[in-house]
């Protein structure tokens, strides 16, 4: 390990790393932990967005119950070795689903 101190990434703002140079070890391992576990959320997050805009171009239902929004798309999901159609669709920060029916494996 070097006994100079690290070079800053260059597009990280200049308030940032004087936060960042004026705080504790403690703290810079919190703020680590803390920056790798949001960037895990927005990259699942743009997953989920990426995946709600490819579902909705691959499945467009007729029809729609009252409660479920003309954006949503019909998911999959295996619950128990079991397997469900659900309504998914995004409202705002969350994935909302309402259960749809068992499916049929003869399908």
């Amino acid at each position: 390990m070097s006994y100079e101190p690290p070079t800053p990434p260059a597009d990280l703002a200049t308030e940032i790393v004087n936060t960042l140079n004026g705080s504790s070890p403690e703290q810079l391992r919190d703020v680590a932990t803390y920056a790798e576990s949001l960037a895990e959320h927005k990259e699942r997050e743009s997953r989920l967005e990426e995946s709600a805009d490819q579902d909705d171009v691959k499945e467009q239902p007729d029809e729609f119950p009252d409660d479920v929004p003309a954006k949503a798309t019909i998911t999959i999901k295996n619950i128990n070795e079991n397997r469900y159609y659900y309504w998914q669709w995004r409202d705002g920060d969350q994935v909302k689903s309402k259960y749809k029916s068992p499916v049929n494996p003869n399908e």
